[in-house]
């Protein structure tokens, strides 16, 4: 039989076991559209912030079709963290079906935009931004006075961890750049699965050819597939790439049909999950610029 005192013990220990999930909630619930974006948000966000990403790792905001789970996600998040630049075309809606309240930070704010021809599928402005490191330390910023804004309590927090993790920008630009001059100008030249790196091209002086007409929301027909080896014939580009998000079979098709080195795997709008080859933006970036290096060097 219990005493009182037994019963008393039981009822603050469950009461202080019901507390817990109430102190995990205490962080900032905060939600990314995409892999890239979370990832900037834990970097600056810490311990203090619940980061998850509609747009998981490997998989492509560009096909992405919203279910009603996620509209639930969106309504329980307290900060949405979007690129904006019409990358995410069906955000919008799905912020209206969910009835969220929360802040939006659109983190390419301020960004010098570029003009993509062609479009992209995404209007006039190319918005993936992220491509270059310089552009990775304004998103940065957006997303710590996002924060700041949302939880100014942990505002010196926030401060800190960007402060931090912009040198870390600052010393990869630096990186890419290094790399970049250790290539011969002639062959900084490769053809990749479509046009997502065209502010890596500004940036680092790699120009990035992307067949036209070809996304990773088609199918690229026979006069495509081409156009495309008669471009690489003529123009003698050294490599082509494959990207993590799309079917590698036209890369590989191109590659046989022209001689031109497949150069590896590169990531454009997606890290990998944490054992993959690029599970954080830093990681992707020095992948990256590895794998262009050593195609374009042989």
């Amino acid at each position: 039989m219990l005493t009182r005192r037994h019963l008393f013990t039981g009822s603050g220990a469950f009461a202080a076991l019901a507390a817990l999930p109430a102190l995990a909630h205490d962080k900032l619930r905060v939600l990314a559209t995409f892999s890239i974006l979370a990832n900037f948000v834990r970097n600056v966000g810490g311990d203090r912030v619940d980061v998850a990403a509609l747009v998981g790792p490997n998989s492509d905001a560009h096909v992405y079709a919203p279910a009603p789970a996620d509209a639930r996600k969106v309504a329980d998040a307290k900060v949405v963290i979007t690129n904006g630049l019409g990358f995410e075309g069906w955000m919008n809606r799905l912020v209206r079906a969910s009835g969220s309240k929360a802040m939006i930070i659109v983190a390419t704010t301020g960004i010098s935009v570029r003009r993509a021809a062609g479009g992209h599928g995404h209007g006039d402005a190319d918005p993936h931004a992220w491509q270059s490191a310089a552009n990775a330390s304004v998103y940065v910023a957006n997303i710590r006075d996002g924060l700041v804004t949302a939880d100014p309590a942990g505002a010196d927090a926030y401060q800190a961890h960007a402060a931090a993790y912009l040198a870390r920008l600052d010393a990869l630009d630096a990186e890419v750049k290094q790399a970049v001059a250790t290539i011969p100008a002639d062959r900084r030249r490769v053809i990749s699965t479509h046009d997502a790196f065209g502010y890596f091209q500004q940036a680092y002086g790699i120009e990035f050819i992307a067949p036209q007409s070809v996304s990773t929301e088609t199918e690229p027909s026979a006069r495509d597939v081409a156009r495309i080896i008669t471009q690489i014939k003529r123009e003698k580009i050294p490599a082509v790439f494959l990207e993590n998000i799309t079917d590698p079979r036209l890369m590989q098709r191109i590659a046989q049909e022209t001689g031109a080195r497949i150069g590896g795997k590169l990531y454009s709008d997606a890290l990998t999950e944490a054992n993959g080859e690029a599970p954080t933006y830093i990681e992707m970036m020095r992948h990256n610029i590895r794998q262009i290096a050593t195609a374009l060097m042989i």
